[in-house]
């Protein structure tokens, strides 16, 4: 019996064969029920993304609170976590800037909106972000504004005393992101449709190959920052704590070929454990801390998706990005994946909702949607093999101190 993860790729491969076959046809009803279709799906996307995203970042933040007995490897975790996806998120910059790929034509975007930060100056563009109240972000549609005040609610329940307030506050949070985890999970139960619809688009529009060309350049940009990612910058990260990197990976290549093959590091996680301790020889009160919260915000490849497709949107909007900008977002793209806990297909949904938040052609996300499967693929074993990394360099960081830790 085919198990549930397999059928759901097998039905999204299905649709992106009968999508574009459909899109070839060029016939003028098909195409008009697929442009119609794909835009409902842009716009549930659109619905979703924002509150799910904040949610996720508040609860992730808030189980912080919950770490204060193992200080010592908590900061270890945290500091790696954070340097390797910086440094994903820059490399992906680098390529993109040295690929560099072309806009897509015109007409592909035809309901996008001008985007609305292209004429403001960098420090407006900052100012803007900080929220003078607390309506107004939600009004508006300010993303950044939304994921600042989500980051800052979620810090201060965590470090808040507990009391019967603060309960019914978390629970609040909690029951709402199970709320729309619920909606997500509905989504991506018919996203077959909507894969078709998108694919039928693309393939119908493939003149003079530029949108192919584009498109091309844009995964290679993806893919190629995930194969840096993973055989140079991680494997340099454990060098530089005197750790062999080809023992390692020895160790934990189930879990890295398992998190390929399901697209899902939590899924992984009991592989992960298993190799860290048995193969690996990780210290269990290291890798049981450790691997469960870097399964949960240790986002390499996701801060390089981010990052890679505001970018690649922003550029088919018109806007002009300096390299302040781009910094900027880098920053921000490693943020949105350090709070992505748990979210399906979070990275899409993550870029879907900073996208919005500054007008830009979010149909552009709708053309990438049928290679999202692979690029998921290849960015979940780099996120597990990153775990994996963390674990070790923290293991070897705390060799001797672990009887003071906890």
């Amino acid at each position: 019996m085919m198990k549930p993860r397999n059928k759901q790729l097998f039905w999204w491969l299905g649709a992106l064969v009968l999508g574009t076959a459909l899109g070839l046809l060029h016939n003028g009803a098909v195409d008009a029920v697929c442009k119609f279709i794909a835009t409902v799906y842009t716009r549930l996307f659109q619905f979703l993304a924002v509150p799910t995203v904040a949610l996720a970042i508040m609860t992730t933040l808030i189980s912080f609170g919950k770490q204060r007995s193992t200080r010592k490897i908590f900061a270890h975790t945290i500091t790696y976590t954070l340097l390797t996806t910086f440094v994903a998120a820059l490399v992906g910059l680098g390529l993109y800037l040295l690929i560099a790929p072309e806009n897509l034509p015109p007409d592909m975007l035809s309901s996008a909106s001008e985007v609305t930060s292209g004429g403001t100056s960098f420090y407006d563009h900052i100012i803007s972000v900080i929220p003078n109240n607390v309506v107004q972000p939600f009004l508006s549609g300010n993303v950044l504004s939304i994921l600042l005040i989500a980051i800052a609610v979620g810090l201060a329940l965590a470090w808040m005393p507990d009391s019967a307030g603060k309960g019914v506050v978390v629970k609040g949070i909690q029951g709402l992101q199970d709320l729309f985890f619920t909606l997500i999970k509905a989504l991506i139960w018919n996203l077959p449709l909507g894969i078709a619809a998108f694919a039928a688009q693309l393939a119908g529009q493939l003149s003079g190959g530029v949108i192919l060309g584009s498109l091309g350049k844009y995964a290679a940009v993806i893919l190629a920052g995930n194969a840096v990612q993973f055989f140079v910058v991680l494997p340099l990260f454990l060098l530089a704590r005197g750790i062999n990197p080809l023992k390692v990976f020895r160790a934990m290549s189930p879990a890295v070929v398992m998190a390929l093959f399901t697209k899902s590091s939590a899924a992984t996680l009991p592989v992960t454990l298993s190799s860290a301790e048995n193969r690996l020889g990780v210290n269990p009160k290291v890798s049981r801390f450790v691997l469960p919260i870097c399964t949960t915000i240790n986002m390499n490849g996701c801060a390089a998706f981010i990052l890679v497709s505001s970018l690649f949107v922003m550029q088919n909007g018109g806007l002009s990005l300096g390299i302040g900008s781009m910094l900027l977002w880098a920053l921000i793209a490693v943020i949105s994946a350090v709070g992505n806990a748990g979210v399906p297909m979070g990275c899409f949904f993550l870029t879907v909702s900073l996208m919005t938040g500054i007008g830009a052609p979010v149909e552009v996300m709708g053309l990438i949607l049928p290679i999202y499967t692979v690029i998921d693929m290849v960015e979940t074993a780099e996120n597990v093999w990153s775990d994996s990394c963390v674990c070790a360099m923290t293991d070897k960081d705390l060799a001797g101190e672990l009887e003071q830790v906890g």
